[in-house]
């Protein structure tokens, strides 16, 4: 049984019903799902929750589709990693990785939001899944679009990185590399939506395709034994994502599954592409679009759909919001893999250079719960750190050669 009754616009209130539209006739607002929470709240409990398979679907109360999954079955449930290195290294005393650098098929979290979105296209009776993407996008829609049977139209900056082209090609979908930034990929496949009946998953299906990153929240709360945490910093591209990891943790109370839910929120941005953390900074909902100009390409989205919701989600919740150069977000990489043995990609190390600059600042309490959401694997970004490493130790095949190594190294 579906708990979704429908979408709303996010500005003026119009209600629609379950369709593959995405803004308001009436004002152009975003349209959201929304649900039947009293329907909810009867259906679901935390042990029914617990007894289903470990995947994104063991929350499909909370979802908008209408029947069974039919995509994404081996998605979700990531762990969530009690980081005690790391947190002596920062300095603080309950800090927690939300690990979806692994468990997903193609090693991010877009798998999630994917999963929701092609089951509904599905559902919707679409024969062919698109998307506009910096990368893990590409990667989900393709690999997910094949396994349901769909034709794929994938759309990229031509500048994207070598290994994030090769690992959407694999899948051979029709892969459009487009002269120009993401802003302008996402523009003009806006103008094909309308034309073509496609599901693009991003745009006439995004709607549904954003409620699949909830659940990351409700993850955490439960990988937590049901509570929400004190913090959460969350990387931004187009701000959606962390938008759905504060309404995660409403809705289970809203539900009843958490008492309490008074997690603040933090945005984490790149310096060469912080739209949302510049308004949340000047303390202005007006978000100015930016160039991007930053190695972290999976969050370079110079003009952010969801900014103004994820600015108000932070400010709301109490949270803030920070930004960090390409050197620092270097550095979040290496601190994170060199501590934890997690190897995160640059949109990772933004979350832990940003994280490690709130705490300094006294943002983050350095005696609160702290998860900070690693949503991508290092090896589609690795063209990021070539000249940034130590080189290897090179010697002949003899004990000699060796030995003589180890003396360097004292």
């Amino acid at each position: 049984m579906s708990f979704v009754k429908g979408l709303k616009c996010r500005e003026c209130g119009r209600e629609y019903g379950v369709e593959p539209i995405y803004v308001c006739e009436f004002c152009f607002g975003p349209l959201e799902a929304v649900y039947d929470y009293q329907g909810i709240k009867k259906a679901v409990s935390k042990k029914k929750i617990g007894n289903r398979d470990e995947n994104l679907w063991r929350y499909r109360e909370f979802l908008p589709v209408d029947g069974e999954p039919r995509v994404g079955l081996h998605s979700g449930f990531t762990p969530l990693v009690k980081a005690e290195n790391l947190s002596r290294f920062l300095g603080v005393k309950e800090l927690y990785i939300k690990d979806d650098t692994v468990v997903h098929p193609t090693l991010s979290f877009k798998d999630r939001v994917v999963a929701v979105a092609l089951t509904k296209a599905k559902e919707f009776g679409f024969d062919t899944a698109a998307c506009a993407s910096t990368g893990n996008l590409a990667h989900s829609v393709s690999a997910h679009g094949a396994k349901a049977g769909l034709n794929r139209f994938i759309f990229i900056p031509a500048t994207l990185e070598e290994s994030k082209i090769v690992a959407s090609l694999v899948f051979e979908p029709n892969l459009i590399a487009v002269d120009g930034n993401y802003d302008d990929v996402n523009r003009l496949c806006s103008e094909i939506a309308n034309k073509y009946r496609w599901a693009f998953v991003n745009i006439n299906i995004r709607p549904y395709y954003a409620e699949g990153s909830k659940t990351i929240g409700f993850e955490i709360a439960e990988q937590l034994g049901w509570r929400a945490p004190d913090n959460v910093v969350v990387p931004c591209a187009s701000g959606s994502l962390l938008t759905k990891v504060w309404k995660a943790f409403k809705e289970f109370k809203e539900v009843g599954l958490l008492k309490e839910a008074d997690t603040r929120i933090f945005a984490a941005q790149a310096a060469g592409c912080n739209p949302i953390v510049t308004a949340i900074k000047n303390d202005t909902d007006v978000i100015r679009p930016v160039k991007p100009e930053t190695i972290a390409k999976s969050l370079a989205i110079g003009n952010p759909a969801d900014g103004f919701y994820a600015y108000r989600a932070v400010k709301d919740s109490g949270g803030y919001g920070e930004d960090v150069t390409d050197e620092e977000i270097i550095e979040g990489i290496k601190t994170l893999a060199r501590t934890e043995g997690i190897f995160a990609e640059t949109a990772g190390g933004v979350t832990v250079a940003v994280a490690r600059r709130l705490i300094e600042q006294g943002y983050i309490g350095k005696e609160e719960l702290t998860v900070l959401c690693i949503t991508g694997n290092g090896m589609k970004t690795q063209e990021a750190l070539q000249g940034r490493m130590t080189e290897p130790h090179y010697i002949k095949p003899n004990m000699e050669s060796f030995e003589e190594m180890l003396k360097r190294l004292e």
